[in-house]
């Protein structure tokens, strides 16, 4: 059991280290960011300017450079809900490495206690980063889970597409992107998203058809920034 738990600090530790020299490689520019840089500051720098906490929405394929892009710097906090997988237990360790806070479940298993955990979280004054094609999918098909913890805890909702140039793309159910050394990423944000929070039934089903929506135009337009045909 020792054994097995130091074998796993150092694979942790060796991801960790591999996954943030392959994104430190990366030239990353961000269309409409004026949210994260109010004060000067950029995303793309992993440091967040102003004081409005946040939920951020990225699909679960390119779920790396979303990380790695809205990771927690100083004294700000950022959580993030991960699976209560095996994959989720090595993406939970590597998070931790980036100073995120941990909040595991999904749809499928300790799905209400994640979702009342997350709304607590930022009720609190915790951002939030969430795939909301995960855990399982389908791929590119947004949940509530964003929504509703964004209308809950009355913060916005930044909706964002990542695209980049040079990349793999893994045989999984959400063709998981791994960029290539020196690529260039492309991230487009929507404006801040309020949810009114009289909402609910089929006029909070119309929000979330809205932000697949856009979502998916925002994908979209990563992807046309960086020259790439869908």
């Amino acid at each position: 059991m020792v054994r097995n738990k130091t074998l796993s600090r150092i694979l942790s530790f060796v991801l960790w280290m591999l996954s943030s020299l392959l994104c430190k490689t990366v030239r990353i520019r961000c269309a409409n960011e004026a949210f994260f840089s109010a004060e000067g500051g950029s995303a793309s720098g992993g440091e967040k300017t102003n004081n409005q906490n946040y939920v951020a929405a990225f699909w679960h394929g390119s779920m790396l450079m979303g990380w790695y892009i809205h990771r927690p710097k100083s004294k700000r906090r950022v959580s993030a809900l991960v699976s209560q997988s095996s994959d989720g237990e090595i993406l939970s360790s590597l998070l931790e490495h980036w100073n995120y806070l941990m909040i595991r479940g999904s749809g499928h298993t300790g799905g209400k206690e994640a979702m009342q955990l997350m709304i607590d979280a930022v009720a609190g004054g915790s951002s939030l980063c969430i795939t909301p094609d995960g855990s399982t999918g389908p791929r590119h098909v947004m949940k509530m889970g964003a929504v509703r913890v964004a209308q809950q805890a009355g913060v916005p909702l930044i909706l964002t597409g990542i695209a980049m140039k040079r990349k793999r793309i893994l045989k999984s159910w959400d063709q998981f992107e791994i960029p290539l050394p020196w690529t260039e990423a492309c991230v487009c944000y929507s404006d801040p998203l309020m949810i009114e929070a009289h909402l609910e039934g089929a006029a909070l089903n119309r929000v979330l058809e809205k932000c697949q929506s856009q979502m998916s135009a925002l994908q979209q337009q990563a992807e046309e920034l960086l020259g790439q045909q869908r």
